[in-house]
């Protein structure tokens, strides 16, 4: 072969290397292109979803405390069984203190984020007696401690579908806004036990668990008892006393005035 021929053949074959090298790099760059595009575009899908879910959120939390919950009669705190192995208080004398085993707990529901917080709310002049745990509706809920189910009940415009249940260390906790009850009146269960399923009834701006903790018919902020970021108790024996219940009722009363 002469060299100018060789030349030819070389320089032709070198084109066409390029071209296709060119060709491979621009598809490569394009592919890559529109992975970023479809990887940012996701992003800014994921952001904005959870800006709706931020405002959704604070959105209910606004509605709730606005709009409250109607509290349930006093008396259903109050009221006692005839048989007293259910009723362990056979007085109702209520002591100056108590101290409370709380070691032995299940949280009652998986999810454990606190949407609203047990305390007064001055701008509306109601105080809130419990916590309202973030839930779907259908979600497990469960016993926080052994004991009976005192109460299973409906109220249009309180609670909607709730239980009570008293408990062996003394504690009542009350679980409201439920959908389905799977425990009945007297009914003696385990710590962890299903008894009810989430919902949203009653006076309710959405799926939640009202949840509170009470020591004969005295209200307990149950984040004094239950550290629901961290899913533990905060204390194995949580100290009821009455002065602390008086002095948060006195410190309500005078802000609503």
């Amino acid at each position: 072969m002469s060299l100018n021929k060789f030349a030819k053949v070389f320089g032709a074959a070198l084109v066409m290397a390029t071209a296709t090298f060119s060709t491979t790099a621009t598809a490569q760059n394009l592919q890559s292109v529109s992975s970023y595009r479809k990887a940012h575009s996701d992003m800014l899908a994921k952001q904005s979803r959870i800006k709706d879910q931020i405002r959704l959120e604070e959105a209910q939390k606004y509605a709730q405390d606005l709009y409250g919950e109607d509290e349930p009669e006093p008396d259903i705190y109050t009221e006692g069984w005839e048989s007293g192995l259910v009723n362990p208080y056979k007085d109702m004398h209520v002591p100056y203190s108590k101290r409370i085993d709380v070691r032995h707990y299940s949280l009652p529901v998986k999810g454990h984020y606190v949407t609203s917080h047990y305390g007064y709310r001055p701008r509306f002049g109601r105080s809130h007696k419990g916590v309202d745990l973030r839930a779907a509706i259908g979600d497990t809920v469960r016993a926080a401690f052994s004991g009976r189910v005192r109460l299973t009940k409906y109220e249009r415009g309180g609670y909607g579908f709730y239980v009570i249940v008293r408990h062996e260390n003394g504690l009542e906790t009350v679980y409201g806004h439920l959908s389905r009850f799977l425990v009945k009146p007297n009914q003696y269960v385990k710590v962890g036990q299903p008894i009810a399923l989430s919902g949203n009834t009653g006076r309710s701006t959405g799926p939640h668990l009202h949840f509170e903790t009470r020591y004969m018919g005295y209200a307990i902020n149950p984040e004094a008892i239950f550290d629901f970021v961290n899913h533990v108790t905060v204390t194995d024996n949580y100290t009821f006393t009455k002065d602390t219940y008086m002095d948060a009722r006195s410190n309500s009363s005078r802000a609503s005035r």
